[in-house]
């Protein structure tokens, strides 16, 4: 395949060791790159300390304004032949400027995960209601996020279980889609024989960016609802909570005297969970796949969690742990993995299998380039077959388009 430029347009600059979104875009990148394709990452947000540095790649960087004609000039000079957009936002505030000024660029859209399904189910939650499908049929974030992906050539889902929503429930043709989950390598059994042993790990740990509700929220809830009952029958164990950007209200969570410690970010991930014996995960909302529970398998850290952080994750495979929405069941069986070294080994083993099985690292960066390969040659036939996507482009990215110019206008006076 020849070579391609590649113009990321990010959400925010790539934080593999604060978020799952980080890492799985530093993957793309690594796989770009590997091709010897020339790549360029552009983002409208600030850089923090914790940024990973993409001149360790060899990516150029670009700072970009939203609603600022200065991106028309930019893309038209840089010209790329791919552009990817980090999340829908990203596309609805940039696509129609890459139609116009890049008409023959293919255009990826990358989820990360469905934030609709995310959103909506966080609403059932708080509304006190169970959720269903039909909840996202007129939620009006689904149907932008929609219309995102029917503009863009390719739009790369990282769950399963959101690919059979949008084939199956929103009737998306499933030539716009493809499943890319984590890409990753499977745990070596030198580097298995180097994790430390039931007996060397101690305590429960969980960890996830505070910037992510789920996460916020299922703190809260292991505080308030799992920790009480839990350390009441293991009274000597500790729970460690570890996450980046916890504000005041998490950092109150910290109670020594009830063994709960909120000790914000880690410097080293893979240390503090291969240091536990337990990861617990009790997430009640969410969407996409839990970059913590691919941490757990990985560290060889069997997980207890519920049926929306397992989803997507393992297929027909055995968990590797417990998957239970019910509190009671949730901490007896936290309980019995913790403290019987049989359970925990299978566990641990099915977590080595999930991965070498279902994250296959070859497997899935070849389907990615080959659907680019194909979609590039046969760009004009792909694009005329998906009416949906013309018409969108259309009227939607016109009126988007406008209010841009009028909100550039109005910041110019």
């Amino acid at each position: 395949m020849k070579q391609q430029h590649v113009l990321v347009i990010g959400y925010v600059w790539p934080e593999p060791n604060s978020s799952a979104a980080g890492t799985r875009m530093l993957q793309l990148l690594q796989l770009f790159r590997a091709n010897d394709w020339k790549v360029t990452f552009a983002c409208p947000a600030a850089k923090s300390e914790f940024a990973f540095d993409l001149r360790q790649l060899d990516i150029a960087t670009k700072t970009i304004k939203i609603n600022d004609s200065s991106f028309d000039k930019y893309i038209k000079k840089l010209n790329p032949s791919i552009v990817l957009f980090d999340r829908f936002m990203m596309e609805e505030q940039f696509g129609w400027r890459v139609s116009e000024n890049c008409p023959n660029a293919l255009r990826i859209l990358d989820t990360e995960d469905l934030h609709s399904l995310r959103k909506a189910r966080h609403q059932a939650l708080k509304d006190g209601n169970v959720f269903h499908i039909d909840m996202l049929k007129n939620y009006q974030l689904a149907q932008r996020e929609i219309a995102s992906i029917l503009r863009c050539d390719i739009s790369l889902l990282i769950s399963e279980v959101e690919l059979d929503i949008l084939v199956n429930d929103f009737k998306i043709d499933a030539s716009l889609l493809l499943y890319i989950p984590f890409m990753l390598e499977a745990v070596s059994k030198q580097e298995i024989d180097t994790l430390p042993s039931f007996e060397e790990r101690h305590h429960f740990v969980t960890i996830g960016n505070f910037l992510h509700a789920p996460n916020r929220d299922m703190v809260l809830y292991l505080k308030t609802k799992i920790w009480p009952i839990l350390r009441k029958k293991l009274p000597k164990i500790e729970m460690h909570v570890y996450g980046s950007y916890a504000k005041e209200n998490s950092l109150q969570l910290n109670q020594p005297k009830e063994k709960f410690y909120v000790k914000g970010r880690a410097e080293s991930a893979s240390e503090v969970i291969s240091n536990a014996r337990i990861l617990l995960a009790p997430i009640r909302f969410g969407a996409g796949l839990k970059g913590k529970l691919i941490d757990g398998m990985q560290n060889g850290t069997p997980c207890v969690t519920t049926k929306i952080g397992a989803e997507g994750m393992h297929g027909n495979l055995p968990w590797n742990g417990i998957v239970s929405d019910d509190i009671e069941t949730f901490v007896n069986e936290a309980v019995e993995l913790y403290t019987n070294k049989r359970h925990w080994l299978q566990s641990q083993k099915n977590g080595f299998e999930i991965l070498a099985k279902r994250y296959q690292k070859e497997i899935f960066q070849r389907q990615l380039l080959e659907k680019i390969q194909i979609t590039i040659k046969n760009l004009e036939t792909h694009r005329t077959q998906n009416f949906m996507g013309s018409l969108l482009r259309l009227h939607t990215a016109n009126s988007t388009k406008y209010m841009s110019m009028w909100i550039e206008a109005k910041n110019k006076v």
